[in-house]
């Protein structure tokens, strides 16, 4: 694998990784989780100065997209983790009453600013959903009372494939960002060798005098 290709498959991939996240950011949006909106808007940024530094082969920003995308994937672990409730992220911690919704979680990804819900809770593929009504005394007036049923897919496991798929695009590109750091670093020390930035390899032209001094012979 050549230098050039390495780094066309770089810019390939930070340009995947935009796309990703930015369809990602939207339904984010859309369910008012703010955790993941600020990690999202956070990633968007770093992966555009990733993109300059492969463009402009700039090591600095290289290594710093390379550094954060190790922050990444932890980050979409934990998510994962946290939609199969694994561990301590179990729903059967502290629940708002009738709901079922964790408290912890609220905290977690809307800093409790809001209720805790992905937009695949209520739009995800063929999910039906009811309005209760009456609703129950204990249910707030500012929220509806809803059941869903028929879904296709569990919107948790729309969310753990959206983390997946952003784990194995930051694995591609961490490795392709230390073969373009690795590639970079060889250049450089290979003009170094030939006497590219060698300040006593060059010498200047040295003067040479053409008149040659011959002994003169004087006949009486």
């Amino acid at each position: 694998m050549g230098y050039c290709s390495g780094r066309c498959t770089l810019i390939f991939i930070c340009g995947m990784q935009l796309a990703c996240i930015l369809e990602r950011q939207i339904f984010d949006f859309l369910g008012y989780q703010w955790a993941p909106i600020l990690a999202n808007f956070v990633h968007i940024i770093v992966v555009i100065l990733g993109l300059f530094g492969t463009v402009q082969c700039r090591t600095r920003y290289i290594t710093g997209y390379a550094t954060w995308l190790i922050l990444w994937v932890s980050w979409n672990v934990f998510i994962i983790c946290f939609y199969l409730e694994a561990g301590d992220l179990s729903k059967e911690g502290r629940s708002s009453p009738g709901f079922g919704i964790s408290l912890e979680k609220d905290l977690i990804m809307t800093f409790n600013v809001s209720m805790h819900r992905s937009w695949w809770m209520e739009n995800g593929p063929g999910c039906i959903v009811t309005l209760v009504t009456p609703a129950p005394d204990w249910a707030p007036e500012d929220h509806r009372y809803i059941t869903i049923s028929e879904c296709l897919l569990e919107y948790q496991y729309i969310e753990v494939a959206h983390s997946s798929l952003q784990i194995f695009f930051a694995l591609a590109g961490f490795i392709y960002a230390c073969y373009v750091l690795k590639c970079i670093s060889e250049e450089e020390d290979s003009f170094d060798f030939i006497g590219g930035f060698d300040s006593y390899g060059y010498q200047g032209p040295q003067k040479t005098s053409h008149l040659q001094l011959q002994p003169m012979y004087m006949s009486k």
